[in-house]
């Protein structure tokens, strides 16, 4: 059985559009001051938020070693500073977002007491789990486009897709 295709209309107004571009500010803003909050700390380290995980915490445990940590810390604090900078202009944004999502389970799952995250303070849904649902809404409106340099990369056909030949016009 073939599933039919979802079409999404997304000729976006005045009001759409504005709303979809400071969805991508936002985020991209908080992701920046997250990298670089982390970059200016030299005591900065997830080592003790990882070694505290409820689930899965031999991967977290593992994540959180002496000979772990040095390159966890890094992807952490330089990967959210450039998913930051890449959403504030408009640059994979897809991409980014997509890292956004994993990085944002990878900060939901050790803090999971299920139901409860984060000692009880929220029930099943945290801040990371919101931020998530955003990305996958700048995904979904194709955000990049948005006076990014995803639209100016699409108008002069510089990343366009592949388009599988079928050898009929």
């Amino acid at each position: 059985m073939k599933l039919p295709k979802i079409k999404f209309n997304l000729n976006f107004g005045k009001r759409e559009t504005l709303t979809v571009l400071l969805l991508r500010f936002g985020m991209g803003w908080v992701m920046l001051y997250s990298g670089i909050s982390k970059i200016v700390n030299p005591y900065w380290t997830a080592a003790p938020y990882l070694e505290s995980a409820h689930h899965m915490q031999r991967f977290f445990l593992w994540l959180a070693s002496p000979e772990n940590i040095v390159w966890v810390d890094f992807i952490n604090k330089w990967g959210v500073l450039l998913i930051g900078i890449a959403l504030i202009i408009g640059f994979a944004v897809r991409y980014a977002s997509w890292f956004g999502i994993l990085a944002m389970l990878l900060y939901y799952l050790p803090a999971l007491e299920f139901p409860y995250v984060a000692l009880g303070k929220w029930f099943l849904v945290s801040e990371h789990i919101i931020f998530a649902l955003v990305f996958f809404e700048l995904i979904g409106t194709r955000a990049g486009e948005v006076w990014g340099v995803d639209r100016f990369l699409k108008d002069h056909h510089i990343l366009a897709r592949r388009v599988k030949k079928t050898g009929k016009e």
